[in-house]
């Protein structure tokens, strides 16, 4: 639970993150697609966007006492708007801290990052089909569905 005089503060990672950063992705995927992912991949994934920031970029919801949540953005660039798409993916807010505005400030914090850049056309995140509280919970933020269907072809 976040004490009313805590702040919430953003953040943006640092080598010592990487086994949390990691840990949450592998709660985070059990969570909300029942998949069980390799630790050690997982870890490589992120000790590699931590190294590289044109993969990704994370940011982190942290407060004087506990780390409370992690979102990562990715980029598409768009040739019809001459402009970034950034991806909202890897969100996950600590069981603790749900529901006491941890995402809602992480997404502002990349709102604001988004808005500042000067070359990002909008937000964009999927969600599964079923997880209907995080669905809400995008929504309530000003977040609409798209008329874009996701298809994947994995190897």
């Amino acid at each position: 639970m976040i004490n009313n005089d805590e702040t919430i503060t953003i953040r943006y990672p640092n080598d010592m993150d990487l086994d949390w950063i990691t840990g949450n992705n592998i709660a985070l995927a059990l969570e909300s697609e029942q998949l069980v992912l390799d630790p050690i991949k997982a870890r490589s994934g992120v000790k590699a966007v931590l190294e590289d920031k044109t993969k990704g970029v994370y940011f982190l919801a942290v407060s004087a006492r506990s780390m409370l949540g992690q979102m990562m953005i990715t980029s598409e660039w768009s040739d019809w708007r001459s402009a970034y798409y950034w991806w909202i993916q890897s969100v996950y807010v600590l069981p603790t801290f749900r529901r006491q505005g941890v995402f809602k400030r992480l997404f502002e914090a990349v709102c604001t990052a988004a808005e500042k850049s000067g070359n990002v056309h909008a937000l964009r995140l999927y969600v599964d089909e079923f997880n209907t509280s995080a669905q809400a919970s995008y929504q309530r933020l000003g977040l609409s569905a798209s008329h874009y269907r996701f298809y994947e072809l994995s190897f």
